[in-house]
Order: structure tokens, then sequence, then C-alpha cells
């Protein structure tokens, strides 16, 4: 993210700062989430988060917590597809070959030169030996997905704080301190994927009963996951990561979570699944790249996530130079006036 402001650059990419620790992240591999909510669950006990609404499914899926918020740290999408979405989703896979996902098959015309033979290797090595039969595939599928803050290496959020209440950790994580933070909501207009929010009594997002609301903490307050800092700071793994049945929330060194995703995607290429790709893992994203990376089985659109998402300081560099050469000819044109008035 060259192209962000040299201030804004410092604070919020963290992962290129000099840490004591390396920068920590997750994996999160949707082809093996079987939608328990375990992860919710565990982040709500672990760090003491009120409930969402009422905990009734929503109408628009077999959900009860809709997204993520400042009460829900990781939540857990749940999408129904046909035989027909499922095939579109594995033709979109093919198409991202040519932005350099893994492949499957020979490449056409031949493997490049110097290519690889080894198996499920990248765009044009030989896989023609290989069994690249699709799977047995069923009329329909869910696809699940635990989501939860990315922790961007340029953080949006961070750039956009005016009290200093978002900070980067030692293990490359944005966390946000209560005690300073004065809600006024700038950092919700600042990530790019609507993680982050104000804490309300149930007067912002209404509930369905007349109940009276739980007491609420930390009120009026922007909340956000923290990576569980406080168990990373006792050699913790995080509670969702730490509770997840099935593994598909993996946590560890960054760059050992985007070799993890690499390998994983290559492995289900090799096995015709062409819908599997990854999101988060590019360096040179709008972001820089982000914390949290995700293998997914269709668009992102699909997950609620957006393909291409953009810090919104990513312009202000351009914008400054602009209004200085406005305020410039301003100057010269007054200047100018102001002479020739005097004749």
């Amino acid at each position: 993210m060259g192209s962000t402001i040299e201030s804004a650059g410092r604070r919020g990419t963290g992962a290129e700062t000099e840490h004591e620790h390396p920068r920590k992240g997750f994996f999160t591999d949707t082809s093996i989430c079987i939608g328990c909510k375990a992860c919710e669950v565990a982040c709500k006990e672990w760090n003491r988060n009120p409930a969402d609404g009422d905990l009734e499914l929503l109408g628009s899926s077999f959900d009860n917590t809709g997204g993520l918020g400042a009460n829900t740290w990781r939540h857990v999408a749940f999408v129904e597809q046909d035989s027909e979405r499922i095939e579109e989703a594995r033709d979109s896979g093919r198409r991202l070959v040519d932005l350099g996902m893994p492949t499957v098959g020979p490449r056409p015309g031949g493997p490049r030169p110097g290519a690889s033979s080894t198996p499920g290797g990248r765009p044009g090595d030989d896989l023609s030996g290989e069994d690249t039969t699709p799977p047995d595939t069923p009329e329909f599928r869910w696809l699940m997905s635990s989501d939860v803050c990315k922790h961007c290496t340029n953080a949006g959020c961070l750039d956009v704080c005016p009290t200093g209440a978002l900070y980067r950790t030692e293990f490359g994580s944005v966390v946000v301190q209560q005690d300073i933070c004065n809600g006024c909501g700038t950092c919700v207009g600042g990530c790019p994927f609507g993680v982050i929010e104000r804490r309300d009594d149930g007067t912002i997002s209404p509930r369905s009963s007349r109940e009276e609301p739980e007491e609420v903490p930390e009120l009026g307050t922007a909340h956000k996951c923290t990576l569980c800092h406080d168990r990373l700071v006792d050699g913790e793994t995080p509670a969702c990561a730490q509770t997840c049945p099935t593994t598909s929330i993996k946590f560890g060194d960054h760059e050992d979570m985007v070799e993890s995703a690499e390998d994983r995607v290559q492995q289900l290429h090799t096995q015709g699944m062409t819908e599997a790709r990854l999101y988060g893992a590019n360096a040179n994203d709008g972001v820089g790249g982000i914390g949290s990376v995700f293998l997914l089985l269709d668009e992102p659109e699909v997950y609620g996530l957006p393909p291409d998402p953009q810090v919104p300081t990513k312009a202000l560099p351009q914008m400054y130079r602009t209004a200085g050469v406005a305020a410039l000819g301003m100057i010269t044109a007054t200047a100018l006036a102001f002479l020739g008035g005097r004749r």
C-alpha cells in the first residue's frame, strides 16, 4: 500500500514493524467447517460479550446472529447452494488460474519451460498423469464459513481513529482500547469489511421481544476481535481456534498460515475441486493482505466478503496533492488580482 500516507502507513502496517513476536493470524478452511458455531460460543464466553438479539433463527437462513458486530466477534455464515451454483463456482475458480492460482490438468500448449512435473503444482505444471476427476458432489450443499476481523496489514480503522484508541499489538493484531475510545464511530466507516461496530443497548439494533435487555458493558464504544490478545501473552491459542472441532480455524504465525492455505488449495484442486480459492493472501491487494486468511469454495461475495477491499486512506496522497495544487492556484490568482488592482 505505497499510496497510503506515510503517517498512516507507519501506524497501519504493523506487519512491517519490529516485533518481539512474529505476526500471528488465522487460516479459516471453509471446506471443512460444519457450522456448529462452537467458535461463536467460545468467543462470547471467553470475552464475556453480550448476546446478540434474542437468538431467533433469521428468515434468510439457519443463522441466529446474522453477521459480525460489537457483540459477535466470530460469525458462522450459512449459504445454501444447488448443483447449478456449484458448477458456476467451479467455472469461476478455473478462470482464476490466470491470476496465479493452482491449476488442474496440463497447461494448454504444454508445460512452460522449466516447469515442475510434481502433482498439485503451480500453473504450467504437468498433471496429465493425475486423476483430476471431480469428486461426487450432491445436488445440494451448504457453504459454511466462520468470519472474523481481518487484522489487516493496512488497517483502515487504525488509520482513521482520532483518539489513538486502536493500536497494533506485538503480535500484529489490531485492538481497541475501550478506556480511550470516545465512541465517535470513525473506525466503523474506516473498515472496508464492516467488522467493527459500536456497542448499543438494543436501540440501534432493535430486539424482537419487549423483555428488559441485559446490561451492556462499555456501551457506546467500538468493539471487535482482539485475536484473544490476553491469551496470546500467556502463550495460549485464541478461544475460537482452540474449540473448533474440525480444525477449520487454524492459528499460528501468519507466514505459516498462508503457506498452509496455499498447500490446501493445491490439494483440493488436484481432487477436482476447482472452486477452491484463497482470500486475503495477496500482499498487494487494497489492504496489503490480511491476518485472517480464508479458503473459499465460491466467490467472496457469496460469503459477504468484498471482492476488492480498499483501505479508505489509500487515496489521501492524491487528494492532498490535488488540494495543494488548488490552493496554490487560488493564492496565485489572488496575488495577480491584487497586483492588477494596484495598477
